[in-house]
């Protein structure tokens, strides 16, 4: 007889009042606890999570892995569901995991996951599938990455499994939210390849952010989003060459 196991919902926050409401209203009947590491929100996020049963936890961001590896090590659970607080499970995905939950079989379970993009739901380039592993068994492996991109990567020889249904995620409500985030997280990327001694050159800052948008625009069908579609697929060009060219003035300066 199989038994059903507890799972710790976990999420990482700041000032998520916009969508956190979507994200714990989408957990409450699927995990057994919900923790949020919040990095010191000024809106509403702590006030939302009290209309919750949630173990509220402040702590200074120091990064991506890092916050959400602090997180790992609240959980009172061996079984883990992480979010983050603008994204949210599908009825579909819901579904999936309470299946699972119920016969658990692999050490980690993947999800493809959709993005809201300025109302759109984008389904191509390189926003979709999105393939996201956030449900897993505690020790099964680790948060990596190069911030502010992380994901949770399995020790060798454990074993994955899919689930059905999309995690939804809102991540830009406007173009001008998007080209502020564009500048913060080439900065954020240009500096953690810096400290890990990646270089840059005047053929990377030509060549690869051509690429980026080659790759998404054409072979991976961006064009099929429309407007958005290549709104997206030139960002990506746009943070890759801010990447390298932020990359390169560090190491000038060094």
């Amino acid at each position: 007889m199989n038994t059903i196991v507890k799972i710790s919902g976990l999420i990482i926050t700041y000032n998520e009042e916009e969508h956190l409401e979507k994200c714990l209203a989408s957990l409450v009947d699927v995990v057994d606890e919900i923790v949020v590491v919040d990095s010191f929100s000024t809106d509403r996020t702590q006030e939302i999570c009290n209309t919750y049963k949630v173990r509220f936890v402040q702590h200074k961001f120091e990064g991506y892995i890092e916050q959400k590896n602090f997180a790992l090590s609240l959980a009172e659970h061996d079984y883990i569901l992480s979010l983050d607080g603008d994204e949210a499970l599908s009825e579909t995905l819901t579904k999936s995991i309470l299946k699972v939950k119920q016969d658990w079989v692999h050490d980690g379970y993947y999800s493809n996951r959709m993005n809201n993009y300025c109302g759109q739901w984008i389904k191509h380039s390189d926003w979709y599938p999105d393939r996201k592993l956030r449900l897993f068994k505690k020790g099964s492996g680790e948060w990596r990455g190069i911030n502010p991109h992380d994901s949770y990567t399995l020790i060798e020889g454990k074993s994955k499994g899919n689930l059905k249904g999309d995690l939804l995620h809102w991540i830009y409500r406007d173009y001008k939210e998007h080209n502020q985030k564009i500048e913060r997280f080439s900065t954020i990327a240009a500096e953690a390849y810096f400290k890990l001694g990646k270089k840059s050159s005047l053929l990377k800052i030509l060549w690869r952010p051509f690429w980026a948008f080659f790759k998404a625009y054409f072979l991976r069908l961006g064009f099929l989003d429309g407007l958005n579609g290549f709104v997206i697929c030139v960002q990506t060009f746009n943070v890759t060459f801010l990447k390298y060219i932020k990359l390169y003035q560090l190491w000038k300066k060094k």
